[in-house]
Order: C-alpha cells, then sequence, then structure tokens
C-alpha cells in the first residue's frame, strides 16, 4: 500500500498532486490552511485533511509530535511526502519587502519542508520505501530581480536534497524537482505584479497569451510518475524539462 503526505492539496499543482495519487490507488493525507472538498467527495474514504498552517512551524512541531501522522503511515508499504505548499510573496527590491512577510516566506517555503521530511524519515512504520518529494523551481537556480527570497527558499530545498542524499539512508530517497512553469495562482500573482516589483513580469504575462504553461494536471503527471519510478533519487535535484518523456 502507497500512503502519501501532500502539502497545499486544497488547490493548483499540490490538487492535482493528490488527485493523481488518489486516482493510482494511493491513500493520501493533506495539509493545508483549507480542505479540498471536490476531493474529498470523489474519494471518499481515501483523503484524510488536516488543517494546518503549515507557516506556523510551532502549530506543525505540535502535530507532528501527535500520534496522527504515525498512525497514518502504520500499514503502507512506501510512505510518500510531497512538499508543494509555498509562497511567491514577497516580491519586489529588498528595500520594498514586507519583513514579516520575508519569515512567513522562510517558515512556509523552507522550515515546514524540512520540518516534514525529518519526521517523515523518523516515523515508527514498516514503509521500507519512503521518498521525499520538494517541489522545486527554476528560480532555485537562476537568480530573477525581486524573487531574491522565493529563489532563496527553493535553493535550500535543492541543497537539503543534496545533503540528505549524502546520507545514502536505506529505503530513503529525496529529489528537489522543479516542474516548469505551471498555470497556477502563483502566476496570478505574478502577472499581477509591477515592473517595478519584477523586471520580467512582461515575458511571464507574455508566456501566459501564447500557452506557454503547463497545466497542473499535466505537471502534477510527470511529477508523480518520477516519484513512483525505479529512478527517483538517482539525482537529488532535477528539473522535469530535463528528463525523458
Amino acid at each position: 500500500m502507497i500512503a502519501a503526505i501532500v502539502t497545499g492539496h486544497s488547490r493548483g499543482l499540490g490538487a492535482a498532486i493528490a488527485e493523481n495519487l488518489l486516482q493510482r490507488g494511493a491513500a493520501v493525507l493533506g495539509l493545508a490552511r483549507g480542505g479540498n472538498d471536490a476531493l474529498a467527495a470523489a474519494f471518499p474514504g481515501r483523503l484524510q485533511q488536516v488543517a494546518l498552517d503549515l507557516a506556523d512551524t510551532d502549530r506543525l512541531a505540535a502535530w507532528l509530535g501527535s500520534d496522527e501522522p504515525g498512525r497514518f503511515a502504520a500499514r503502507c508499504d512506501t510512505l510518500l511526502l510531497v512538499n508543494d505548499a509555498g509562497t511567491l510573496q514577497p516580491v519586489g527590491p529588498l528595500d520594498m519587502q514586507d519583513l514579516p512577510a520575508i519569515a512567513r516566506a522562510v517558515a512556509l517555503n523552507v522550515s515546514a519542508p524540512l520540518m516534514l521530511a525529518a519526521a517523515v524519515a523518523a516515523l515508527e512504520s514498516p514503509a521500507g520505501d519512503r521518498r521525499v518529494l520538494h517541489v522545486s523551481s527554476g528560480a532555485a537556480r537562476n537568480p530573477y530581480a525581486g524573487w531574491s527570497v522565493y529563489c532563496a527558499t527553493k535553493a535550500a530545498l535543492d541543497q537539503h536534497a543534496r545533503a540528505v542524499a549524502l546520507h545514502e539512508r536505506p529505503g530513503l530517497r529525496i529529489c528537489s524537482a522543479a516542474p516548469g512553469v505551471v498555470d497556477t495562482d502563483m502566476q496570478t500573482e505574478v502577472r499581477a505584479s509591477t515592473m517595478e516589483q519584477f523586471p520580467m513580469h512582461d515575458r511571464f504575462v507574455d508566456m501566459q497569451r501564447s500557452g506557454g504553461l503547463i497545466s497542473p494536471h499535466t505537471a502534477a503527471a510527470r511529477l508523480v510518475a518520477h516519484l513512483l519510478s525505479d529512478g527517483f533519487g538517482a539525482v537529488p535535484v532535477t528539473d522535469l524539462r530535463d528528463l525523458p518523456g
């Protein structure tokens, strides 16, 4: 049996990833501030949901210290963690960035994925196969003016995967994978930004107009296929656009 913990399952790419896993027969535990009523109705009894603000590290730590994660993983052979939840904000030059927004971005984009990964690795579970997927970004490897916080936090996930992989823990695989430019609410935020905040604004507007964005379901299908593949974790940092197929 496959069991998967998916963050940000309430909308966008996270919702599409959760749906793809459910369609494959996996049990899914979704973590997000809001629920996903459509998925719960489509997969009754197969989707568990926890209303949790992942930027609240104290509350996340308390939940991870409860017996709920262990109970979810108790009967699975393969345990997956998909860290998808994240935020683009704050966007803009350094002197325009809101300080509480910086703290929230680091908590949501970095602290939460690292805490969840460590907790999943330490869970008492029969799962002999544990896989951690960080949903990264091309912004982790290429700097963008106005996205200094987002670039830095996504780069942290890449480096985390590289360092964890060096331990070569039996039964534990990890990969930080960039899915490409996905048509989600985050792209709506990008197009709503000003040129002062994000000088490459027009490029992303043109990409949307020309149909250059990947649908969440297409990106999710490729991410999940990679996550479940025999080669997952062989390379700790990858871009799905560089993989065959």
